[in-house]
């Protein structure tokens, strides 16, 4: 008797086409139950429209066509209260400054003013300071003051003000939130004006 036929190598042939026969039995089972994923839960696998900031945005800035796009994003990178409709931002203030792709949420959009009597617009301003924006709440009557500076005094630019809407804090400036304040359209425009050139506060009634 052949002792060597006792030891015989086996069939290397046969064991490469089993391994690749369980590659691929493993394989299409991955697919499968990745198509089962797709189909059960589509939203959270391809994304969910996502209202996005088109390129660098100031605050107070009025929310127009150009300044927004919609993107597909999982919902892992989607943060609470995102906004995931154009219209929903359209002729919106921002109450904070945004950076080019960054999602839009709730609180970045300053609070939608009602609507005041004919004559009458309503302005957005950044106070000094930030302590003074949090004791205010719409429909609370202030006066406008303008802080002083060289050859221009402390002035009160605005009597009787009223408050429509306290946007959000930006974490990364010690000024207030942005403001929204209801004046006569002569008054508003003198306070939208020197808030740009001058730290504006407000007294309270």
């Amino acid at each position: 008797m052949d002792v060597l036929a006792k030891f015989r190598l086996p069939d290397l042939t046969r064991l490469h086409g089993r391994r690749t026969r369980l590659i691929r039995r493993w394989l299409a089972a991955c697919l499968l139950l990745t198509g089962a994923v797709l189909v059960i839960n589509p939203g959270s696998a391809r994304g969910a429209p996502t209202v996005l900031a088109a390129h660098d945005l100031p605050s107070g800035a009025t929310l127009r066509a150009a300044d927004v796009r919609l993107a597909d994003l999982p919902d892992q990178a989607r943060p609470t209260g995102v906004l995931s409709s154009l219209d929903a931002v359209d002729g919106r203030l921002l109450a904070g400054a945004v950076r080019a792709g960054e999602p839009l949420t709730d609180v970045r959009l300053a609070a939608i003013p009602a609507p005041g009597d004919p004559g009458t617009a309503t302005v957005p301003v950044r106070l000094a300071d930030a302590g003074v924006a949090e004791l205010l709440g719409p429909g609370r009557r202030v006066d406008v003051v303008a802080a002083p500076e060289p050859g221009a005094p402390a002035s009160v630019l605005a009597g009787g003000a009223t408050v429509v809407g306290v946007g959000h804090q930006e974490p990364t400036t010690a000024k207030g939130a942005l403001v929204l304040l209801r004046l006569p359209e002569a008054t508003a425009t003198r306070v939208a004006a020197i808030s740009l050139e001058r730290p504006v506060t407000v007294t309270l009634r």
